[in-house]
């Protein structure tokens, strides 16, 4: 996807799509280094856009584990499935993960790697997705997730780190992202 039909789909849907521009190889990089995919059984991606993050997941996952993405705007589905045509792909929203990993007989899942543009949503959407997370994720399982570095001006995006501390015993924080267009953290956080 070109540049600029990236950017005018974030301006049609800047709660779906989140960025400007699609992330870079050293953001995924420094999202998927962190978690151990290596061991994983049952991996989801939320919000896997154009599918970047997807490439690195897929390099580490061992044979047999199994992998699906959930993504809510039509246009990014549409470019995701083009680029990894055999995966697994649930166009629904997050909020519906219990019912989804129901359907594809995820038992719970070792890892979400998630590209959600959370400085985008009010405390109350965040608390809820993060609450559904918590259904889904086994117990130390790994939960990862990014923010730009000017969503820290947002109020969303203020209080985000704290509503992850309150659904997660482990949180931490990467190095800034500076080879990202925008600069952008990662949040690495343990049930």
């Amino acid at each position: 996807m070109s540049l600029s039909k990236f950017l005018r789909e974030f301006l049609r849907h800047p709660t779906t799509t989140g960025a400007v521009t699609p992330s870079s190889r050293h953001l995924a990089r420094a999202i998927t280094g962190w978690v151990n995919l290596s061991s994983a059984r049952y991996v989801l991606e939320y919000g896997p856009g154009t599918g970047i993050f997807t490439d690195f997941i897929l390099k580490q996952l061992p044979l047999g584990a199994q992998f699906a993405a959930i993504e809510i705007n039509s246009r990014m589905a549409e470019l995701f499935r083009r680029r990894h045509p055999s995966l697994t792909l649930v166009e629904d929203s997050v909020a519906n993960v219990v019912e989804i990993c129901r359907r594809l007989e995820f038992p719970s899942v070792d890892c979400i790697v998630c590209g959600l543009p959370w400085s985008s949503f009010a405390e109350d959407q965040q608390a809820h997705f993060l609450e559904q997370i918590i259904a889904v994720l086994r117990p130390g399982g790994q939960f990862v997730t990014f923010a730009y570095l000017e969503g820290l001006l947002i109020p969303a995006g203020r209080k985000f780190p704290r509503l992850l501390r309150q659904y997660f015993p482990h949180v931490s924080r990467s190095h800034i992202v500076w080879l990202n267009l925008t600069p952008a953290f990662v949040y690495q956080c343990r049930r």
